[in-house]
Formats: structure tokens, C-alpha cells, sequence
């Protein structure tokens, strides 16, 4: 989920107050899930680099399809990518993380 960044809020009261419960409820379940690493609390999660749009070097994408990649002995995770050159679409590499296995 993302933030909404301009909330059409209601002017009578009682739907006011109901539309800032709704945006609280959402804005607080989307932080306890991303306190507790849910997946699904990163909007910009693939399960590929992104290969259109623009994007600047530092721009980091999560891997929402994780598997155990390598030989045994180096095997390894890829936990995202991170853009290392802004272009459209930039130039990706991946974030390894060894499994020990």
C-alpha cells in the first residue's frame, strides 16, 4: 500500500471521522508489517529489476520471488536490486545474501 497524499476528506463530521479512522487503520497496519518484514508492506517489491520508467542510482527494488541460487558450498539469495546508474531504466545489480549452504 502507499500513502495516500491527498485525501479527499469529507466536510461533515461524522464521514470525516470515519475517513481518518479508515486512513489511520491502513497507515498503521501497513507500518506493523513493515516492522515485522512483510513483503507486502513494499509497495515497489518485483520479482525482477525494472526494465522501463527512470530511475536514479541509489533507487533500490526488493525480490518479491526469492529462491536459493548458486553452487553448493556459494549458494545465495538475491534480496533486491539497486540501481548503480540513472537511465531509463537504469543500471541494475543485484543484492546478494549468502545462505551458508
Amino acid at each position: 500500500m502507499k500513502l495516500i497524499t491527498d485525501p479527499r476528506l469529507p466536510t461533515e463530521t461524522q464521514q470525516l471521522v470515519l475517513k481518518l479512522t479508515n486512513i489511520l487503520r491502513d497507515v498503521t497496519n501497513q507500518l506493523n508489517n513493515l516492522t515485522e518484514g512483510r513483503i507486502s508492506a513494499v509497495y515497489n517489491a518485483q520479482p525482477a529489476p525494472p526494465a522501463s520508467g527512470q530511475n536514479y542510482a541509489g533507487d533500490f527494488v526488493r525480490n518479491s520471488a526469492p529462491s536459493e541460487l548458486g553452487t553448493a558450498g556459494s549458494r545465495f539469495i538475491v534480496f533486491g536490486w539497486m540501481c548503480v546508474a540513472s537511465g531509463t531504466p537504469g543500471t541494475w545489480s543485484p543484492l546478494r545474501t549468502l545462505t551458508g549452504n
